[in-house]
C-alpha cells in the first residue's frame, strides 16, 4: 500500500498524499519501500515525492507493538536534504507541516511522528491566530511558560539565572511540564525540537545562545539506543561549538538501552517514566 501511495505522489504532485499507520510500529513491514524509494528515490532517479507518512509514535504504556515508529531508522537515512522528520506538539504546527508540503515549489517526503494521546490532551492546543496569515511552521518551539501557555503556574527566572535547558521532542514535553510544576523548578527551561531533519541549526542557536551558563540536557522517552539521541548528539555538539556558551555537550536522560522498544507492563512503564522525569530535574 505504501508503494502505491508513493507512486500516486509521483503521478500527481499537486495532491497531498497521506499514508497513515494504525500504529507507527507497523511501518517496519514497509521498510523495503522506505529504503528503496522514499529515502533515496530523489538521489537515484531525480524524482521528487511529497508523500506524507503519519506514524503514531509515543510511549503510552501500550506495549512494544504499539509505542514506537522507529524514529531512529528514519533519522539514520537522513542526508542531502532527502526528507523531513517532524514530531509536532501543537495542532498549529501540525497544520503548517502539512500545508508547506503543498505550498512549496518543490516536493520532499514528510515523516510525522504523532502520538495519539495529544489528540485529547488539554495542553496540546493552539490559538486561531497560530493558523492564520503571518504564522508558519516552527522548527523549534520555546518554553510554554514564555509563550503564555498553561504550564502549571510556573514563572521562569531570567535567562542568566536559568540553570538547565532541557531539549526534548514530542509528547514527553507535557510530562516534563507537569514534573516541573510538581517540583517548582523555575530555573529549568524546556525547549522543543519540532523538526529533527533538516536540522534546525539557526533556530537552535538563536534560543540556546541566550543561556550562557546553563547545563544542557536531552530528554527522550525512548530507550537510549532508539529515538533521537544518537542523531541529535553529534548535531547538537556541532551547534554548540558555534556558540559562546558554557555548555558544549548535551547530557542524556531517558530510558536505558533496550532490545525491545517498550515495556509490556503498564506498571513498569510508569516506573520508568517516573525515574527519568525525576532524573531530568534532579
Amino acid at each position: 500500500v505504501l508503494g502505491f501511495e508513493y507512486g500516486f505522489s509521483l503521478a500527481d504532485p499537486n495532491t497531498l498524499t497521506l499514508w497513515e499507520g494504525q500504529f507507527g510500529d507497523f511501518v517496519n513491514g514497509a521498510q523495503v519501500v522506505i529504503d528503496q524509494f522514499i529515502s533515496s528515490g530523489e538521489r537515484k532517479w531525480l524524482r521528487m515525492s511529497g508523500l506524507t507518512m503519519l506514524l503514531p509514535h509515543g510511549y503510552e504504556g501500550q506495549g512494544p507493538e504499539h509505542s514506537s515508529a522507529r524514529l531512529e531508522r528514519f533519522l539514520q537515512s537522513c542526508a542531502e536534504d532527502n526528507m523531513q522528520i517532524v514530531n509536532c506538539t501543537t495542532p498549529a504546527n501540525y497544520f503548517h507541516a502539512l500545508r508547506r508540503q503543498m505550498h512549496r515549489e518543490f516536493r520532499k517526503p514528510l515523516v510525522v511522528m504523532a502520538p495519539k494521546s495529544l489528540l485529547r490532551h488539554k495542553r496540546a492546543v493552539s490559538n486561531l491566530s497560530d493558523f492564520t496569515e503571518g504564522s508558519g511552521f516552527h522548527r523549534v518551539m520555546v518554553d510554554g511558560a514564555e509563550a503564555g501557555c498553561d504550564v502549571g503556574g510556573v514563572t521562569l527566572k531570567s535567562d542568566d539565572q536559568i540553570k538547565r535547558v532541557i531539549i526534548c521532542s514530542g509528547k514527553v514535553y507535557f510530562d516534563l511540564v507537569d514534573q516541573r510544576a510538581k517540583t517548582g523548578r523555575d530555573d529549568v527551561y524546556l525547549l522543543r525540537l519540532e523538526q529533527f531533519y533538516p536540522w534546525p541549526m539557526k533556530s537552535l542557536m538563536t534560543v540556546l545562545g541566550r543561556f550562557k551558563n546553563a547545563e544542557l540536557v536531552w530528554v527522550q522517552e525512548e530507550p537510549k539506543n532508539m529515538g533521537g539521541w544518537t542523531f541529535v548528539d553529534p548535531w547538537l555538539e556541532l551547534t554548540l561549538d558555534k556558540l559562546d556558551i558554557k555548555a558544549k555537550r548535551a547530557r542524556y536522560v531517558g530510558r536505558p538501552a533496550s532490545a525491545s522498544t517498550a515495556a509490556g507492563l503498564m506498571s513498569r512503564h510508569l516506573k520508568e517514566l517516573e525515574a527519568f522525569l525525576t532524573e531530568a530535574f534532579a
